[in-house]
């Protein structure tokens, strides 16, 4: 028999973390940070954690033995990733360093180039970590269970699924995935390899069951082609630092308007630690013409931002304020002051290529940044496609897979599965702490 002790990942998004425990094996799918439980204690950088042992008290983090860098004899075979997501991977670095941890060799490069330039403090401590990758095609042995990677198409490259086969039937992790991206192709490749196994069990993501919006990727560039061309001034663009195929799509509007497309330094050095993976197709941020990075006003730099700066084309906010109509600037809602330098002249526009806000704490950073928008006189376009599944791509993707039960994962509404896929499969609804057997 094998048991699936649920740690986190079930009535929320994100914070995964799932103790799969066979006879002589136990490995860890995920070890994600609940950036929602983590919420209800903590507000940085007024209120943040001191160690795990504050967060494992306050039910953030499982209370399992020598799990953490305070343990003594390692309790797991392995820690397995799915990608760099921090609600997937941020709580590696508190593990005991007797665990080796899992992952494509894409997520590692992501995971060290991102730890890099975080603040750094035991939450982003990498340092002993036994790493040990894999690819699509490899089989990892733990034991009587057999991991089984397989890739598939999400919002951050070197993302992936898994099948672990057992002595009681194989059982289905689906991570993050989606249908409609750019590499859908590879989604395509983890349902076949998960529906040849005819699973016991499915665990399934349901991130966007009663939201979403279902744009590919190439209408994302279409539609914010479109702003581009009919805006004759400043152009800022908010995506994710490790959204690879948002890049390129803004990167390729940037090309086809004779603009340039300025980017942050911690991008820059992400885009760098990246080029030397051939199947990303990265633009070389320190060569192309098209692809600048912007010098933020302060008086000392880190380390890898000198690095940074020293080898690639720079753009401080005086040289883009001068140039506003041959600019497109990736920019968030942390970066006001620095639009505030630049002084955006009349008729620029923002475009919002990231997710609505979709609770209370969102919705009142949204509105506060909405007022600095006000502020500039810039309109604001929604234009997103999401890194996971709609709605009508998971009922074909779980009638493919063919499961026999389902365990709803990644969702705040995870009841919702029964009324949507129950003539699917028989749909058991996880709770945190409790335990599945297949």
């Amino acid at each position: 028999m094998v048991q699936i002790d649920l740690h986190g990942g079930v009535g929320e998004i994100g914070g995964n973390k799932f103790l799969v425990i066979g006879d002589v094996s136990k490995i860890l799918l995920d070890f994600g940070m609940s950036l929602g439980l983590r919420g209800q204690y903590f507000s940085e950088p007024f209120l943040a954690p001191r160690d795990q042992h504050g967060m494992i008290t306050l039910g953030i983090l499982p209370d399992i033995p020598d799990l953490y860098r305070d343990g003594a004899d390692a309790p797991l075979d392995g820690v397995v990733l799915s990608h760099a997501h921090i609600d997937h991977a941020m709580c590696i670095s508190l593990l005991n360093r007797k665990i080796p941890v899992y992952c494509g060799e894409t997520t590692l490069t992501i995971l060290r180039a991102l730890s890099e330039v975080r603040q750094k403090g035991f939450e982003n401590d990498l340092d002993g970590i036994d790493f040990k990758t894999f690819r699509t095609g490899d089989k990892i042995d733990f034991g009587k269970i057999q991991l089984e990677p397989v890739h598939v198409d999400h919002s951050i490259p070197g993302s992936y699924g898994f099948v672990v086969h057992s002595s009681s039937g194989s059982i289905a992790y689906s991570g993050d995935f989606r249908a409609h991206g750019s590499k859908s192709s590879l989604t395509q490749d983890f349902v076949a390899v998960a529906g040849k196994s005819q699973p016991q069990l499915f665990m399934c993501e349901g991130t966007n069951l009663v939201r979403g919006d279902l744009r590919t990727e190439q209408e994302v560039l279409e539609k914010s082609d479109h702003v581009v061309k009919k805006t004759r001034g400043l152009v800022l663009a908010n995506f994710s630092t490790a959204d690879i195929d948002r890049l390129r799509t803004f990167h390729e509007i940037a090309k086809s308007n004779d603009r340039i497309l300025a980017v942050s330094m911690k991008q820059a050095y992400l885009l760098r630690a990246l080029a030397t993976d051939k199947n990303l197709e990265i633009p070389d941020v320190r060569s192309d013409p098209h692809i600048v990075v912007y010098q933020r006003s302060k008086k000392t730099y880190y380390h890898w931002e000198k690095d940074i700066l020293a080898a690639t084309k720079v753009k401080t906010s005086k040289d883009i304020r001068e140039t506003q109509d041959k600019t497109i600037l990736a920019s968030t809602s942390y970066d006001m002051n620095e639009v505030l330098d630049i002084k955006p002249g009349p008729g620029g526009a923002f475009i919002n290529s990231s997710s609505e806000p979709f609770n209370e704490e969102m919705e009142i950073d949204h509105s506060r940044f909405i007022n600095w928008l006000d502020h500039f006189g810039l309109p604001m376009y929604q234009i997103h496609s999401s890194g996971h599944m709609m709605p009508t791509e998971l009922r074909e993707t779980i009638a493919s897979v063919r499961p026999k039960r389902l365990i709803p994962i990644h969702t705040e509404q995870p009841e919702l599965y029964r009324l949507f896929i129950n003539d699917l499969a028989k749909v058991e609804l996880g709770t945190l702490g409790s335990t599945i057997e297949v």
